[in-house]
């Protein structure tokens, strides 16, 4: 398989930042006045910020409006983004690896773009990435493969030289079933690891040993 474009995830595949989302919802809430479920992260965690924002406004019927609480939930992630994520082990050295090979590279993120670069650029990993591509501007969340399709359209790729750095199972779902390559990376947050290691293409435990992938895509 010889790779043109690698779309990667960012939240739990690039970066340790899951940890900001399994929270946000729930503090944006309780600074409303409002206890949230027990079940809002399974309710959202699928969804981008838009249709998490629409979701949230009708299960619990928000006085504020769609783009009050998008922008809510932003403010209360962003410093995070700013000043605190860090990349995940060892994966500034295969993005260099990727570079080096000619692999061009993009983001594909349920997060804002605005926070994405910012953690990229605080890190110094923004020139390995010519796009992020956020559900949010492209209209679609990761249930539909639309962001996918746009990510690799933009470097002129098709499906038979592209592949896909994924940690979550509905992300990997909707890409394989799209008929993409799906790398798997290991996140904490990932509760569904048994199905998620049957449905990617290559499984990583980590960044630290990258020789199954280079040896997958270099098979005929």
């Amino acid at each position: 398989m010889k790779i043109q474009c690698a779309i990667f995830d960012f939240d739990g595949t690039l970066f340790d930042s899951m940890y900001v989302w399994r929270t946000a919802g729930e503090t944006y809430f309780r600074s409303v006045g409002i206890e949230p479920k027990p079940s809002l992260w399974e309710s959202v965690k699928s969804l981008s910020s838009l249709q998490a924002a629409y979701f949230l406004k009708e299960d619990y019927a928000l006085e504020q409006s769609v783009e009050e609480i998008v922008a809510g939930i932003a403010q209360m992630v962003e410093q995070a983004y700013f000043y605190d994520v860090q990349p995940k082990p060892d994966v500034v050295p295969f993005l260099d690896e990727m570079q080096r090979a000619g692999i061009q590279m993009c983001i594909a993120t349920a997060s804002e773009s605005y926070q994405i670069e910012a953690a990229l650029k605080r890190c110094g990993m923004d020139h390995f990435f010519a796009a992020v591509f956020s559900c949010t501007e492209v209209g679609y969340g990761k249930d539909e493969p639309i962001i996918f399709r746009e990510a690799m359209e933009y470097f002129g790729a098709d499906r038979s030289n592209t592949v896909i750095f994924e940690d979550a199972v509905h992300a990997v779902e909707t890409a394989k079933d799209d008929g993409f390559t799906v790398v798997v990376v290991y996140d904490e947050y990932e509760d569904e690891q048994e199905k998620i290691r049957q449905l990617a293409d290559l499984y990583l435990e980590d960044f630290a040993n990258t020789e199954p992938f280079w040896a997958f895509v270099s098979a005929d």
